[in-house]
């Protein structure tokens, strides 16, 4: 008589693997984040309220030009960004066009935003094709700083005036540093929608190929949202309250990032769940143990970045400080929803989320022999080891032929746009008519008894200005408009752009009419002969500073916004040169404590710099031969270098934690095989996931933001196919037992 049919339930079946207290806790944290996340969903659009992108939120304190901005803020109770109109016509300005910008002139004094005080009457190019107009804005009044969106709404505002009744022929843009930063502004506006939605749309089609079913995708997804919610939130209400500092930057790399990590962390669960339901009839058994199982891997990986990224805190610069703390907060935040609520609607919703390839208990999964991955790794590890590693060094190697190409003296700000924004033309425009450094002159604090000292110095000084009244006292412009309309008029046409005879061929103004000495100390302004955010522009600063520098008793110091773009790139180098290699040390420590190994660690550690060595060399083919960039950031070898070792090494992590794993049981040897043969799909997939997540940073319009997504999408990829899946499993099997030196798995079978 035969048996009846045994049928699959869902009753617990393996009591080895249930703890009542700890699931229990780990139900109510997956239900306290999901009501945090899908409130902080809210605080998304929120963050553009709290971002900060001047030259403030990038410099230290510390910075020269920093202290020179402070020190210069007493003098002015209006701190103002140099901006300008310009009005051109290609054959020429008629006298109705004259008639135009002077209404425009009349039309923008009086708009909110605009520190109408330091305007002066429109200046005419010699050939009469150009007419500009100085439009400073607000940035600072009473001690009361506008943010971003504000300042971008008073300069569309302007723009929007000045175009308001051009003829046909006339063309109106924007210019000067208040101009560009409104367009850097507007770059990062595509955050909340664009990126988001880019994001979202690659991740699902991935996801539909990797998993082949039409509902599984949705999991991860809605877990990476509250995932945004719930760190959004808390970095919104941080730096509302100046506890942090956010920048455009910050945002976007953030978004990018929760994405990428949280579908990484999400597919490693996923698969370990699909692989235990092969072997327990109890769905709520096998995710008991998958999360068991996925949980140390996850961990070690969200530490792993999480460090490494709050390394950036060592920073100088304010813009990196902020970026570690925001992207930390993204990385925790997601590895708390992804191992909490994804494990908990899993299990809750049942194998159907599968189909149409439901797991069933057969104990059918063989870890080492099927599959492409099977095969892969025993070529790999057993059959051609030794030309697997030496081939895969010298492809490496042979990437490394670009890094002559890769140039990281920093971009101008019009080479800071993959496309043309109105700012950058029309910067182009007066630049072409103009005297180029008019309107961001240097900014000298000076001991009032030494004022005529410097003044004579800095006049002598290569690459200032050698008009009449390039090199002044500040203005006051306070002064100026109490003095009339005739001495008004006549000394705003010297007070030009913010420096007494900014380009204007006028001498000073009379003394009266300048800042009156504070504490001893007043503002002298040098107009510089080349473009603001020029190299030639910041070769003419270190000249400056050595000469002021050099007076005794003068206590000069040298400040504006060309000296705030040389500090900018100045401190990038100090971090490179510090964090990179306290982000190595860091990630050893947390791999040696992980794998309870030194030669395991060492191994992930040299194979994945030189990965990134290798994608270095890539980016500098790429960026200079194929996108045809001016350059990188000097910022941009860290940033790589943070972003591909933290998450590089993710993958490295979730290989070897398993190997170990599969090890212990079945010897170094079969544990490699094994180890490569199940993580490899789906490792391969989260690589995939997490460089199409980051190519997304495409979508903003900035240099920096495509160069990080390529660097960062091409290196996962190496790291993911030729490192993880070749480099690493054949130099593990080359030493065999001696990779776990010192841990017991040494000991073991080979």
């Amino acid at each position: 008589m035969t048996a009846p049919p045994q049928t699959v339930t869902e009753e617990p079946t393996d009591p080895s693997v249930r703890r009542g207290r700890g699931v229990l806790a780990v139900v109510f944290v997956a239900i306290l984040l999901f009501l945090a996340g899908g409130a902080g969903g809210s605080f998304q659009s929120k963050l553009a309220e709290v971002q900060k992108n001047d030259n403030a939120a990038y410099l230290p304190g510390s910075a020269e030009s920093t202290k020179v901005a402070n020190e210069s803020a007493k003098f002015l109770k209006i701190e103002s960004i140099p901006g300008f109109v310009v009005f051109n016509r290609t054959g020429g300005l008629t006298a109705a066009d004259k008639d135009v910008v002077a209404r425009a002139f009349t039309a923008i004094q009086p708009l909110p935003g605009v520190d109408r005080r330091a305007m002066t009457p429109p200046q005419y190019a010699a050939d009469m094709t150009v007419a500009s107009i100085y439009t400073p804005l607000i940035a600072k009044q009473n001690g009361v700083t506008l943010n971003g969106d504000v300042l971008a709404k008073n300069e569309k505002r302007i723009i929007d005036t000045a175009k308001a009744q051009l003829p046909a022929g006339l063309a109106a843009h924007p210019a000067g540093p208040g101009g560009l930063l409104v367009a850097f502004i507007d770059a990062f506006s595509g955050l909340d929608s664009s990126l988001i939605f880019a994001a979202g749309a690659v991740v699902i089609v991935i996801l539909l190929v990797v998993y082949r079913s039409p509902v599984l995708w949705l999991f991860p997804l809605i877990s990476v949202g509250l995932s945004l919610g719930l760190s959004s939130m808390i970095i919104y209400l941080l730096a509302k309250n100046e506890i942090l500092t956010l920048n455009g930057q910050s945002q976007g790399i953030l978004q990018v990032l929760v994405f990428g990590v949280g579908t990484d962390y999400a597919l490693l669960l996923i698969s370990r769940y699909r692989e235990e339901l092969h072997a327990y009839p109890s769905r709520f058994d096998a995710m008991i143990k998958a999360w068991r199982e996925s949980a140390p891997a996850i961990g070690a990986s969200a530490a792993t970045v999480t460090v490494g990224l709050l390394c950036l805190s060592f920073s100088e610069l304010n813009s990196n400080k902020s970026l570690g703390p925001v992207a930390a907060i993204g990385v925790v935040c997601t590895v708390a929803i992804m191992m909490s609520f994804l494990p908990l609607a899993l299990a809750l919703s049942g194998r159907w989320v599968f189909w149409p390839r439901k797991p069933r208990v057969d104990h059918a999964v063989d870890l080492a022999t099927h599959g492409m991955w099977g095969r892969i790794a025993q070529t790999v590890v057993v059959r051609r080891r030794r030309p697997a590693w030496i081939g895969a060094v010298v492809i490496l190697l042979l990437c490394l032929v670009g890094l002559g190409s890769l140039k990281t003296n920093g971009l101008t700000t019009a080479q800071s746009f993959t496309n043309k924004p109105d700012a950058v033309l029309g910067q182009e425009i007066y630049d072409s008519k103009f005297d180029k450094g008019a309107g961001a002159p240097a900014v000298i604090t000076v001991n009032a008894d030494k004022v005529a000292e410097v003044i004579a110095v800095a006049e002598k000084v290569r690459g200032i200005s050698q008009k009449p009244g390039a090199v002044c006292v500040q203005i006051d412009y306070a002064k100026l408009a109490a003095a009339g309309n005739s001495a008004g008029n006549s000394a705003g046409n010297a007070a030009g752009s913010g420096s007494a005879g900014a380009g204007q061929g006028q001498p000073c103004p009379p003394a009266q009419l300048q800042v009156a000495p504070i504490d001893g100390r007043t503002v002298v302004n040098a107009d510089l002969a080349d473009s603001y955010d020029s190299q030639a522009a910041y070769d003419t600063i270190e000249r400056l500073r050595a000469s002021v520098h050099a007076i005794p008793g003068a206590n000069a110091r040298v400040g504006g916004n060309s000296a705030a773009t040389l500090d900018v790139q100045t401190a990038s180098v100090h971090d490179r040169n510090l964090i990179i290699p306290i982000v190595l040390l860091v990630i050893f420590i947390i791999l040696a404590l992980l794998l309870r190994a030194l030669v395991a660690p060492l191994l992930l550690i040299v194979t994945v710099v030189l990965s990134f060595t290798a994608t270095l060399g890539i980016c500098g083919l790429a960026f200079t031969h194929v996108f045809g960039f001016a350059g990188a950031d000097q910022s941009f070898p860290l940033f790589a270098f943070v972003f591909l070792v933290a998450l590089g090494i993710d993958y490295n992590i979730f290989l070897m934690t398993r190997v170990r794993e599969e090890a212990l049981k079945f010897g170094t040897t079969q544990g490699i095989l094994r180890g490569l043969a199940v993580t490899g799909g789906v490792i391969t997939s989260a690589g995939v996931v997490l460089a199409a997540t980051f190519t997304v940073l495409g979508v903003l319009p900035l240099v920096f933001l495509a160069e990080i997504g390529f660097a960062v999408a091409f290196g996962v990829l190496l790291d993911t196919i030729l490192v993880r899946s070749v480099l690493v499993p054949a130099l593990a099997g080359e030493l065999g037992n001696k990779i776990w030196w010192p841990s017991k798995p040494a000991a073991g079978p080979s």
